[in-house]
């Protein structure tokens, strides 16, 4: 019976140390969970830690201890570390219970052998034999600009990056743990090591993707900004040293495109994949009294010596008006080759200083202005683009045969003010010209219409020469001629011959004003429709002088003239009584209103003032019916149409403006518009 009771002990006595050996796995085991637990969710926001390492000061590691596998959870690689058991960190702030061999108390709990916890975050804590040992999580030193600490972690992170390893990060289910059934850890051989790349590596992959991003950043806002400094480069000019080389675009020079980058830390840095970017163009600055609008320089009155150097491709107009300009070099457009249009008026330049290539290098220029220089024959090797040349008031005395040649899109040419004349202009210098339509030659020293004129010319303006005559041949070749003026010279009516323009079918306008005509000439053309008279001695209208003219005369001024009531016939006008639009009367010596204004229906401006007319009688401004029976007898168009006559000037003669019919100005749609003060008193 005795011996039955003692065996029954002997197995309660194992079957409670079993018991106690179990309860002690299973928290252990609970531990572990915890442990990886946290580590798990710690992995899920950090992108970059570094390894663990004791940050106490630790003691000699105890011989024999086995090597317990921990893994890096933030960096996704197992390392082995020494058993914390073979650390001698010790934690000052707990205490082994000495009742309990082998059991540790942490913040009035009691710890098992062999239990882990963790206190405070990056320490680890290990209940090793009755004594607490603790491991501090050391942090690895990281190589980008900027980083910082997520929620809940104890190392730092690159902040740039923190995001992009989060797909780097292993399960902890596929590497193998601590054995729950025994107190020894697996052997490092046995675990199965993930393979990942090093930290040296990550570190340089993650340097390389920050310095080509930055890269492209910068290659893309360089760009932009080179696209909008181009735009605006020429509002920011400054004075600058007139040389006769051009100046090319360039950035300037004290000023360089900085490239932050990482600290250095001796690594090499991968090539990038884009080529270095092109510091901005900036154009060179003006001289004072410039600006510019768009594609424009304006340096008017700028008092400029010489062209200034301008390296602008994009430029279309300059305008150096007004300057005290003497020479063009030939390398002097180099820098604007897309000229189409440029001003050099009131300059001092002269023939000599224009250099034989100067102008070549413009295949696009238009217009070429050179008003009010020095200039003694006309610039050789200019460009077969241009439409409009100016050179007036220069000192030119010749042009020979040459002088214009291979302008065949030249469409107005001005040579007024100068020395030319029939004998110094070769009858062949125009002949090249084959889209010319309007020449101006005013101002010269013509004594005839100069030969050779083109056969597309539309306007011709004579205007202040000597000329004596119109020949029959003058204008054989022009048959688009418009425009013919031909004032203040010493023409007379006998000196025009018969057939010098009866013939033209488009010759519209002719100006003989201030000449030596002593009557209205006869054989005007045909398809005259202006005709100006003005400040000449003409003391008749000869009878059908505009009879021939199909559509008819619109315009006719013949004020400041000796024209007289027997100068102006009753058939004077006719052929004109339906076209007449204005008719300026006005400074002659009539003493009455001539015949047959009564039958202008459509003439609307009159002119008669200053004269020495005395009376105006009823009909002969506006007709007048006496009695029922001269009302019948006109027709019916002529009954119903009515006079479009609106302004009416008698002012400045001797009217008694008392003794006015009041019928005098019936057919007048206003009375306002009849001008009959001041008169003149006897």
């Amino acid at each position: 019976m005795q011996a039955t009771s003692l065996v029954y002990y002997f197995l309660l006595v194992s079957l409670c140390l079993d018991f106690s050996q179990n309860e002690t796995s299973a928290l252990l085991r609970r531990q572990r969970r915890r442990m990886r637990y946290r580590g798990l969710r710690r992995s899920s926001s950090a992108a970059h830690r570094a390894p663990r390492q004791p940050r106490t000061k630790l003691s000699a590691s105890v011989a024999g201890v086995p090597n317990i596998p921990l893994i890096n959870i933030d960096d996704g690689v197992m390392g082995v570390f020494d058993s914390l058991i073979g650390l001698g960190g010790h934690e000052s702030s707990y205490s082994v219970l000495p009742e309990k061999k082998g059991h540790c108390t942490a913040n009035g709990m009691v710890m098992y052998d062999k239990a882990v916890w963790s206190p405070k975050p990056c320490i680890t804590c290990l209940c090793s034999k009755g004594e607490v040992i603790c491991d501090t999580t050391m942090c690895h030193p990281l190589k980008c600009p900027k980083t910082i600490i997520p929620a809940g972690e104890c190392c730092p992170v690159c902040s740039d990056t923190a995001s992009s390893l989060d797909s780097s990060i292993i399960s902890l289910d596929d590497i193998s743990e601590l054995s729950g059934d025994s107190p020894e850890p697996n052997d490092v051989d046995n675990v199965n090591v993930l393979s990942a790349p090093t930290q040296t590596e990550k570190d340089e992959l993650l340097r390389t993707e920050v310095v080509e991003f930055k890269e492209t950043e910068d290659h893309k806002r360089d760009e932009k900004k080179r696209k909008k400094k181009g735009k605006k480069n020429r509002q920011k000019y400054k004075a600058y040293p007139r040389e006769k080389k051009p100046i090319t675009r360039k950035g300037a020079a004290d000023e360089e495109i900085q490239y932050e980058s990482d600290e250095d830390d001796g690594t090499s840095r991968m090539p990038s994949h884009f080529p270095i970017p092109v510091p901005p163009i900036e154009a060179p600055p003006l001289p004072p009294g410039c600006s510019t609008l768009d594609t424009a320089v304006s340096c008017i009155n700028a008092k400029l010596t010489q062209i200034p150097p301008i390296s602008d491709p994009d430029l279309t107009s300059l305008d150096l008006t007004g300057n005290s300009i003497t020479t063009i070099s030939d390398e002097a457009f180099n820098g604007i080759p897309n000229l189409e249009w440029i001003d050099l008026s009131k300059n001092n330049i002269t023939s000599p200083g224009i250099g034989p290539q100067a102008f070549k290098i413009l295949k696009k220029l238009k217009r070429l202005y050179l008003d009010g220089n020095m200039l003694e024959h006309i610039p050789s090797e200019l460009p077969s683009t241009l439409e409009e040349i100016k050179i007036n008031d220069n000192y030119l005395h010749a042009i020979d045969e040459d002088g214009l040649q291979d302008l065949k899109n030249l469409v107005t040419l001005e040579l007024e003010g100068n020395k030319l004349s029939e004998a110094n202009v070769s009858p062949l210098a125009f002949y090249p010209l084959k889209s010319l339509s309007y020449l101006r030659l005013g101002r010269n020293k013509f004594r005839i219409i100069p030969q050779g004129l083109p056969a597309t010319l539309e306007e011709l303006y004579l205007e202040n020469n000597q000329i004596e005559e119109v020949s029959e041949i003058c204008f054989n070749h022009t048959r688009n001629i418009n425009v013919i003026v031909l004032k203040h010279n010493k023409l007379e009516e006998h000196r025009i011959a018969p057939l010098a323009w009866i013939n033209q079918e488009n010759l519209e306008s002719i100006d003989l004003s201030y000449n030596k005509l002593y009557h209205v000439p006869s054989y005007l053309p045909k398809s005259l429709l202006h005709l100006i008279l003005i400040g000449n001695q003409i003391e008749r209208i000869p009878g059908y002088v505009f009879g021939h003219m199909k559509p008819g005369l619109e315009y006719l001024y013949l004020s400041f003239n000796k024209l007289t009531d027997d100068g102006i016939d009753p058939v004077s006008f006719f052929g004109a009584y339906h076209s007449l639009r204005e008719l300026f009367l006005d400074h002659n010596e009539l003493k009455s209103v001539p015949f047959g204004i009564d039958e202008m229906r459509k003439l609307r401006f009159l002119r008669l003032n200053n004269n020495k007319i005395r009376t105006v009688p009823p009909e002969r401004i506006c007709r007048t019916h006496i009695n029922d029976d001269d009302v019948h007898e006109n027709s019916e168009e002529e009954e119903n149409e009515e006079s479009r006559l609106e302004h009416v000037h008698l002012e400045h003669n001797y009217i008694n403006t008392r003794q006015l019919s009041p019928h005098a100005f019936s057919c007048i749609r206003s009375y306002c518009s009849v001008v009959l003060k001041p008169q003149k008193t006897k």
